[in-house]
Parts: structure tokens; sequence; C-alpha cells
């Protein structure tokens, strides 16, 4: 009777201890699912707001062009819409309570337009300017550059002119352009567009453009950097045009060494430097007319088409990023900036916008 009673009480101790083994265990899933329910609406609702604040940053630089539209005529890395320093004060009138908001404003003609490189509203002919353009482009990016040494500029080039033209599906440009019957063959297959590039992100489509060429590496950047698809400006009849002229301003180093002529190249720095120089916090330069670079030591004498320059922009890049907590969120808008007829009043006309992925960052 007593080993009966024993082996009873055992037989409940184990069940006890297994009962409350149990519910330990549901006990701790459902704290981590709380947990995890409570993180997760935390990091959703921090989404939200970080959007808006993001917004809120690409509305801020809109307001930034417009003031610049009516206070200078031209455009360039000495404007206020450039300067980080200006920015940062004009945020911080905003007042958020919580996170912080970061915005870069980038010209877009400081790049080559893509679309200018065939001559548009008929579409048909290379722009013999813009040819050479990225001809010169494509060698500056080579000197030395291991990632873009040994690229013949025809095998880049000509199959981004094949990919713009239209009406001649049938003819490739040179040994290395390429069709749609190219294109098609793939796997999978698709068309030429045979227009202009809607995305830059497009060129990553066309033959002879890598990943690598395209994106770049750690050791450079590629040439999407330094391209564009915006600068469509109104031609005759209600067709469009791109002149392709690119802002001497703002082009970065190896957009200024494509518009020098050929063997010049080694003079681009110089005119980078000219336009940042300062005194005192004070720019020294005027670079109010297209021919400023001329002052430049060792640029007395060398000429850069007129046609391919210019010192004002009506389309930049506004990119604001929004943090709170372990949560980024970067929203990139392209806008125009236009006049309205009736009123005279400058506004800025978003052309496209995108939400960046959401990363977690690390909190210091």
């Amino acid at each position: 009777m007593f080993n009966v009673f024993n082996n009873n009480r055992g037989i409940a101790l184990l069940v006890t201890l297994t009962v409350l083994t149990v519910l330990v265990s549901v006990a701790l899933a459902l704290n981590r699912q709380m947990r995890t329910d409570a993180i997760t609406g935390r990091v959703i609702g921090d989404r939200l707001a970080l959007r808006h604040m993001a917004e809120a940053g690409i509305q801020a630089g809109m307001a930034i062009l417009v003031i610049d539209k009516k206070e200078s005529a031209i455009d360039s890395i000495q404007e206020n819409w450039a300067d980080p320093d200006y920015i940062q004060e004009a945020l911080a009138a905003l007042n958020f309570d919580e996170g912080q908001l970061e915005l870069a404003i980038h010209d877009e003609l400081g790049r080559i337009q893509v679309n200018a490189l065939v001559k548009y509203p008929e579409g048909r002919q290379f722009n013999p300017l813009q040819h050479r353009l990225w001809v010169r482009f494509l060698e500056a990016l080579s000197l030395g550059v291991e990632m873009y040494e040994g690229i013949e500029p025809a095998t880049v080039v000509n199959p981004v002119k094949d990919w713009l033209d239209r009406g001649d599906d049938d003819a490739i440009t040179g040994l290395s352009g390429a069709e749609s019957d190219f294109y098609l063959d793939l796997d999978p297959p698709y068309s030429c567009r045979n227009g202009p590039v809607k995305h830059v992100h497009e060129l990553e489509l066309i033959k002879g453009i890598t990943a690598e060429l395209f994106s770049g590496t750690n050791a450079a950047l590629g040439i999407s950097h330094y391209l564009t698809v915006y600068g469509m400006t109104a031609a005759k009849a209600g067709a469009f045009t791109f002149e392709g002229k690119i802002n001497i301003n703002t082009a970065e180093l190896p957009v200024i060494a494509a518009l020098l002529p050929a063997g010049h190249v080694d003079l681009a720095p110089a005119i980078v430097e000219y336009r940042e120089e300062t005194s005192e916090d004070q720019f020294l330069h005027d670079l109010s007319q297209p021919m400023w670079y001329k002052k430049v030591s060792g640029l007395r004498d060398v000429s850069i088409d007129p046609a391919l320059i210019t010192t004002s922009s009506d389309f930049f890049r506004i990119e604001a990023t929004a943090v709170r907590n372990t949560v980024n969120v970067k929203v990139t808008a392209v806008i125009q900036r236009e006049k309205i007829k009736k009123t005279g009043q400058w506004y800025c006309r978003i052309l496209s916008q995108r939400q960046g992925l959401i990363d977690p960052v690390s909190k210091k």
C-alpha cells in the first residue's frame, strides 16, 4: 500500500512537472510572439512616419529650388541648394520631434543625357556632338581605372544608339550594334526600345553594358552615376528633343573630361578646382558665363563646343533620407522646375519618385 501511494505521488509529480513545462513553454512562446508583434508594430509605425518625413524633405528640397530660381539665373555648386549647411538649416525649420532627416540635391544636367545620343524627334541618326562626347567619356574613364581598361567605346555606344533609334530595327550600327533580333534570341527574350530610354536602369538590358560597367565596383563608380535619361525639351509641332547640354557648373570630373577636346583630358581637374576655390568661406570665381573655363590655367586656348555646355538647369534629383530607431527610409524624386504661364510663378513638377529599401541602421 505504501509503495502504491508513493508511486501515485511520483506519477502526480511527473504529471505536474510536465504540465508546468508545457505551460512555461507556451508562456515563453507567447511572450516572444508578443515582443515580435510589438517590435513589428513599432517598425511599421516607424516606416510610415519616416516615409512622411522623407516626403516632407522632398517638398523642402523643391521649395529651396524654387527660391533659387527666383534669386539666380544660373545653377552651380556655389549656390544654396548645393550647400549641405544651408540645407541643414532649412530642415531645422521642419522641427521633427523624433528621427533625423537628411537631404541632398543634385543637378541632373550635370550628367550626360543618354537620349541625346540620337537626334530626336526624327530619332534615326547619331547626334555627332554627343557621339564624340560618349567616346571621350568612355576613354576618360579608362585612364588608370582597371575596371574600364580595354573597353572599346564603339562596343558600348553603337548598341546604345541602336536601342534608341527608330524605324531601322533591321539594320545594326557597325559590327558591335544590336537590334531586336539579337535580344529576341536571349533568355528571356525582349525587344529593342527603339525610342528614348525611360529609366537609366534600362541601360542594363543593352548589349555591351555589363553589371560591373553600369553599377561599378568598390574601386570605381559605374557609368550610371554619370548618366541621366532626363532633359527632354519641346520641339516644333508638339514634338520633343534632347539638347544634351551639360551644366559645366555642376558636372563631375569624368563628365568635364568628356567635354574637353581630345588631348586635354588632363586639364579637367583644374576646372573642378577652379569652381570650388574659396577664400574666407567665399567662392572666388564667377561661373555665370559658359566660357568661364577659359580663365582656368592652361585653358585659355582650349574651346569646348558651345552646343555642349550650359550654366543652368531645371532638372534636379532630390534625395531625402529619414532615420529613426533602427529603420531608415530613403525617397528619391527627380523634378523639373517649370513656370506657370498665367501667373509667372515657378514650381517643381515631380517626374519620378521612388522609395528606397528600408534597411536597419546601427544605433549610436
